[in-house]
């Protein structure tokens, strides 16, 4: 939408200075305009006092308009925070399960129009034995490994990548136009990072794994149907050992359920 647009624009200061300065401008070329207007010839001149045109707007214009574009832009800034609160995990800072899940969907929409970029991977990812850190060492400790977790994800990703919180110890990641070996790599990746974690729970090292289940695909498919494969593949992760990644099929050929 057009105002959400002119909501983020107004969030730098100096546009609304930009702002004040072409508004002055245009309220004094509106009251040289007025009042050059003659109605019995219908054209344009010089009014009797053409300066008061210009002095008066300039004393009006300038701190009415700054007045009320400073509070646009507070009022958008507060907009935006709210927004990225509403949309983001407060405990990880990566996006929540509906935004992840919205975003997502927005991309899939956009590759189904364009069958020759229409391929990808999700990613689930499950810490494991995430509730041995809660029993032995409290949910303080446990929030502390998910912060570490979430950051060793983040820091493997490419800049297209998208990271979400879905739950729990539960992780996602979206890999637009990753390959089948992309996906495996990725997931390599993310699984060697967090196992390089230095979790010292209490001062004594902990350590920490994850299991993850990839769904690459190269046709139009949902959110719905990348989360329900991905999810297969992390649970046959975890029954062949955790600490693994286990990629499905390519998703758009004929793929047999994991074994």
């Amino acid at each position: 939408m057009w105002y959400n647009k002119l909501n983020l624009w107004l969030t730098s200061q100096f546009r609304v200075v930009l702002l004040t300065v072409l508004g002055t401008l245009i309220c004094i070329g509106i009251a040289l305009a007025i009042d050059g207007y003659s109605f019995d010839d219908g054209g344009w001149r010089w009014g009797a006092r053409p300066w008061n045109n210009v002095i008066i707007p300039l004393l009006v214009a300038p701190p009415l308009l700054y007045f009320l574009l400073t509070q646009m832009r507070r009022l958008s800034i507060a907009y935006h925070r709210l927004e990225t609160v509403a949309s983001t995990d407060s405990l990880t800072s990566c996006l929540n399960r509906a935004a992840f899940a919205t975003l997502v969907e927005a991309y899939l929409e956009r590759f189904s129009t364009s069958p020759h970029h229409n391929r990808g991977a999700m990613l689930i990812i499950d810490v494991d034995h995430f509730k041995g850190i809660n029993d032995a060492f409290g949910h303080d400790h446990g929030d502390e490994a998910l912060k570490l977790v979430a950051g060793s994800i983040r820091s493997v990703l490419r800049s297209v990548d998208i990271i979400g919180r879905l739950g729990g110890e539960e992780f996602s990641v979206f890999l637009p136009g990753a390959s089948v070996e992309q996906c495996q790599s990725i997931g390599d990746r993310i699984r060697l990072a967090v196992g390089d974690v230095a979790f010292l729970p209490e001062g004594e090292p902990w350590p920490i794994s994850v299991s993850v289940g990839a769904a690459p695909f190269s046709s139009t498919t949902t959110f719905s149907e990348l989360y329900r494969v991905a999810d297969q593949y992390l649970y046959k992760a975890k029954r062949d050992g955790r600490n693994r990644v286990v990629v499905a099929p390519l998703l758009g050929t004929a793929s047999p359920p994991p074994s």
